[in-house]
């Protein structure tokens, strides 16, 4: 079983150094066997919150956690356009990481990480052809037994953004996107970007999209909350590419709680999910 914590939009400048604090030491104590992260490591990628953010990585590698990340439209500079035309993911590539479409395999899992984050877009993202390319190169080599998990800062579908079931803007390009995944046979859809905890069967979502599950993550750290969803992560145990389990780890006001404990199976009519009954509820996995 991989055990895998999933964090994004840790926004360091603009985040609360206590919850930072607090989820550093709830990822030493449970030691995952990865920590992903989904990108929006800054607020306005600016030097110092860079540093911020590499200092943070920095803990969890003298811990010998192992990461993979990718980068989110707010590592891109917003105001400096200069520098967000002729070298958007600089800084990214300086403080956080030089490799922008990361690559992990073991035994159980093989995890490919894309970037979306462009500098023609305020806050939207998209894949490109090289990107959909790699993606079915990269999984195509890989054993049929293991799981196959893509991660994205944006969602590949258009995701629920509030209560009255308005949809978001689906990753540009699209229905390209969502072939190449169903290609490429993906297990597992992690990303972030909207700060809100999600998940569901792709199937659900839109039609001829595979077999994969989209699982959102909220924002881990940052003040920056909508729909008044408190800071929280998700932690995967992933068992077979056909059985799952998603937790979804909360801040409470003084600690990180598991607040809801879902299992997934995946059969003949794609992902279902269960509720694990001795779960405290304090705030569900939104699904459909």
């Amino acid at each position: 079983m991989a055990r895998i914590a999933h964090l994004s939009d840790m926004h360091f400048g603009a985040h609360d150094r206590r919850i930072v604090d607090a989820a550093t030491a709830w990822l030493e104590e449970r030691r995952p066997d990865l920590v992903i992260i989904s990108g929006d490591f800054t607020q306005r990628a600016r030097v110092a919150q860079f540093r911020q953010a590499a200092a943070w990585l920095g803990r969890l590698h003298v811990a010998g956690l192992r990461t993979l990340v990718v980068p989110g439209n707010h590592d891109v500079p917003l105001y400096d356009l200069a520098r967000r035309f002729a070298a958007p993911l600089e800084r990214y590539k300086r403080y956080i990481s030089h490799d922008l479409c990361p690559f992990y395999e073991d035994r159980e899992v093989a995890i490919l990480g894309l970037n979306t984050a462009r500098s023609l877009t305020i806050k939207d993202g998209r894949i490109n052809h090289d990107q959909m390319a790699m993606l079915r190169d990269r999984f195509a080599a890989v054993a049929p037994d293991k799981t196959r998990i893509l991660v994205t800062h944006h969602p590949l579908f258009a995701m629920p953004i509030g209560k009255g079931g308005e949809l978001s803007e689906a990753v540009g390009r699209h229905e390209d996107a969502v072939k190449a995944v169903c290609e490429a046979g993906v297990h597992l859809a992690l990303a972030g970007h909207f700060h809100r905890t999600y998940a569901q069967a792709a199937q659900k979502m839109v039609a001829h999209s595979g077999g994969a599950l989209v699982i959102q993550a909220g924002t881990a750290t940052s003040t920056r909350l909508r729909n008044a969803e408190p800071q929280s992560f998700n932690w995967l145990h992933v068992r077979r590419n056909d059985e799952m389990e998603l937790q979804v780890i909360v801040w409470d006001g003084a600690a990180f709680r598991r607040a809801s404990h879902v299992e997934y199976a995946h059969g003949g009519e794609g992902w279902a999910s269960r509720a694990v009954a001795d779960a405290p509820m304090m705030g569900a996995v939104a699904r459909g």
